[in-house]
């Protein structure tokens, strides 16, 4: 399980290259399940809560991107307008 301090530490696309591992081992272990060699089966909750905590990440931070180009679009406007 990754720690939190460490998915933050991400680039998106580093985020987006772990979901994809964490999606196919998730694929992986449900498949194992359903053909009964699974021993750990809490083990795809833990990856079911990773990812999630992936997904948050790289929603926050894709939201981050879009207000910080959002934002100097606006002062650029501002600047126009107020000729500063």
């Amino acid at each position: 399980m990754m720690k939190i301090s460490k998915i933050r530490e991400m680039s998106s696309p580093e985020l987006e290259k772990e979901l994809g591992e964490l999606k196919s081992e998730l694929f992986k272990l449900k498949f194992s399940l359903a053909t009964n060699g699974l021993d750990n089966q809490m083990k795809i909750k833990e990856v079911k809560k990773e990812l999630q905590e992936l997904e948050l990440e790289l929603e926050i931070e894709t939201e981050l991107e879009e207000y910080d180009s959002e934002s100097v679009i606006i002062e650029q406007i501002l600047f126009l307008v107020r000729g500063i």
